[in-house]
């Protein structure tokens, strides 16, 4: 149950709805007890006019009222208890809402280190999964238990103040119910999270098949994602019959004891009726009394089962928040309005999103640069991936301002481990990376990243319109603004063709474009956020060679003027920049101006002449062909 007062805890901000549901169920437990205390006042009503006890005229005027009486209970019963399922309804969606937030916070301010080792479906199938069993068990307990539980406890002082017996054995069954359950709960939670674990990958594995359909239909994979995917349901089938063989054997006992309580209860009511003790009408309103005890211990076995699955949950969900994050958080949730803050290093302050300026301004001025110092600068960095070898090793070079440097090698040598370390997205090992001046490590994480553009080989739009994913990096650009970014990126000719120009939705990971028009997108995208600092990461590798042609045209623009890191693999699209650094195995091999390196012998000189090699053979089959 520790779980699930954390999340009372945790969403203590919930307290005004739980008191309004807690007073909700408090009158209609209220309401709800007074309807056996009428029926056994009419029983007795009835029985003294029948055996001439009062006069019928009288005992009719009484039974009349009570009947009205009775009706007002339980309307009263119904209204009320609707009022607190409202309440409960708005609380669970709060509470769904809070979670969900708190979830989705935590996951933007996790280490990158640890999405490279969870799958996207198994995170959104844990969260829906989590927050799916928390909320439906607290709407349970607010709409329904709550009022049986305030019932149970007045049936017990009633009952021992009309005969003590009966209380001590509602007192008995509780503890008996609750040890027996006590010996259900571990092995079914230990289970449960068997089954979980099962139902997550399954997810996780559903989500990367759908997003890559092409892929998984193109190598005829149908067939075995199918089977892989039935395989990680039917595991669970043995999983569920041994929890299921588990739980209700248990049950059996469980519900065993409550009948042998509640035999030695009514055996009691009746003897008593027979001696004299009670009344017919007092016998009623026990027998009715003992019923409305019983509804909630035998309830007790879905509650508990419902809170099993709860605790399951909330062990899943807490499991993540745990997680270590970057002292340097990028957003927060303030969690007494709720707004969302931004915060700066070590979360010390916070500011409201809507008033952080995002523009190139902004990140200029909380990037000044140190008098002296270069743009970029790595000095004897070395870095680990988490438990692997080193894959730096004792870096160093610098980028002045204005410079534009290449990084060159063959794939693996280091190149995007580069720039992970200079986007902040890894911590260096050792050594330092500085920007402007100021060690990466000791700036805020949106500073840093405001500071520094970035065109990856995968151009990563979002669903949505052309107009969004250009402003995605500058969220309050202008119209004009927009298309002065498509125009300079080469790419305002192909959007205006569009029936909805720059409102086109695009698809998921813009899917409705060709490669090349997703990476102008992407160029537009980093000439609008005009941060001084750029990085390309092979950012034409991908593209045929019109197409590359038409991004490179953006890519110049988007180069004029401006601090420039670049990762390619085509030599072509490096030749006009003023050095060169040659990687190899995690170690800088060479440094040097385009022209000092092609007549050095290194592995620059070496790709230069396997392309030439290339180029010459392509020009020969074509003379030969054409």
């Amino acid at each position: 149950m520790s779980s699930l007062l954390r999340i009372v805890r945790f969403t203590r901000d919930l307290w005004p709805l739980y008191l309004v549901i807690i007073a909700c169920s408090i009158l209609t437990a209220a309401t709800g007890l007074a309807v056996p205390f009428i029926i056994g006042r009419a029983t007795d009503t009835v029985t003294q006019a029948v055996a001439g006890d009062i006069t019928v005229p009288s005992a009719t005027t009484t039974v009349l009222w009570l009947a009205l009486a009775m009706l007002a209970a339980e309307l009263g019963s119904t209204v009320i208890a609707n009022v607190g399922g409202w309440y409960g309804d708005v609380m669970a969606n709060r509470m769904r809402t809070i979670l969900s937030v708190r979830y989705f916070e935590k996951l933007l301010n996790l280490p990158q280190r640890w999405f490279d080792v969870e799958l996207t479906g198994t995170i959104v199938s844990r969260l829906n999964r989590s927050i799916t069993e928390v909320t439906n068990f607290a709407k349970t307990m607010s709409n329904s238990f709550a009022s049986m539980l305030l019932t149970t406890l007045a049936v017990l002082v009633i009952s021992a103040w009309y005969a003590w017996p009966l209380a001590a054995l509602l007192l008995v069954i509780f503890p008996i119910y609750i040890w027996l359950t006590a010996l259900t709960s571990k092995k079914w939670q230990r289970l449960e999270g068997e089954k979980n674990t099962e139902i997550d990958l399954a997810g996780g594995r559903f989500a990367e098949v759908i997003g890559q359909i092409r892929v998984v239909k193109s190598f005829v994979r149908e067939r075995g994602e199918l089977e892989l995917f039935t395989r990680r349901f039917r595991a669970t089938d043995a999983t569920t019959r041994a929890q299921a063989t588990h739980w209700h054997g248990m049950d059996v006992l469980r519900r065993a004891a409550l009948n042998l309580v509640f035999f030695g209860i009514y055996l009691i009511i009746f003897l008593h009726t027979v001696s004299g003790r009670f009344t017919l009408g007092e016998m009623v309103l026990l027998i009715q009394l003992m019923g409305m005890a019983r509804q909630p211990v035998q309830s007790m076995s879905w509650v508990i089962d419902s809170a099993q699955h709860a605790i399951a949950g909330s062990r899943d969900y807490f499991r993540v928040l745990e997680t270590p994050t970057d002292d340097r958080r990028l957003v927060a949730v303030d969690p007494a309005s709720g707004t969302v803050v931004e915060t700066e290093a070590s979360g010390a302050a916070v500011r409201d999103v809507e008033h952080v300026p995002a523009d190139a301004e902004a990140a200029r001025a909380a990037l000044a640069p140190v008098a002296g110092e270069p743009a970029i600068a790595f000095e004897d960095v070395t870095f680990a991936y988490e438990h692997g070898e080193d894959v730096l090793h004792a870096i160093t070079f610098d980028v002045a301002r204005g410079e534009k440097v290449a990084l060159v090698g063959e794939s693996g040598g280091g190149k995007s481990t580069i720039v992970n370390l200079l986007l902040g997205l890894f911590p260096v090992g050792s050594g330092s990376v500085r920007v402007a001046g100021h060690d990466v490590t000791e700036l805020p994480l949106e500073t840093l990243r405001r500071g520094i553009g970035v065109v990856f080989q995968d151009a990563s739009l979002f669903s949505g319109t052309i107009e969004e994913n250009i402003a995605y990096g500058r969220p309050g650009a202008t119209p004009e603004q927009i298309r002065d970014a498509a125009r300079r990126a080469n790419a305002d000719r192909f959007i205006e063709r569009f029936p909805d120009g720059y409102a086109t939705v695009i698809g998921e990971r813009g899917l409705r474009l060709s490669g090349g028009q997703r990476q102008r997108i992407a160029v537009a995208r980093a000439i609008l956020k005009d941060a001084p600092i750029l990085v390309l990461d092979e950012a034409t590798s991908a593209l045929d060679t019109k197409a590359e042609r038409n991004v490179q045209a953006g890519l110049d623009e988007l180069m004029a003027g401006r601090t420039s890191l670049i990762i390619a693999h085509r030599l072509s699209t490096i030749a006009g920049v003023d050095r060169i650094v040659t990687l190899e195995d995690g170690r800088i091999d060479e440094i040097g101006t385009p022209a000092e390196l092609a007549a050095s012998g290194g592995i620059y000189a070496q790709l230069l002449a396997l392309q030439d090699s290339g180029e010459k053979k392509a020009l020969a089959k074509f003379d030969i062909t054409g």
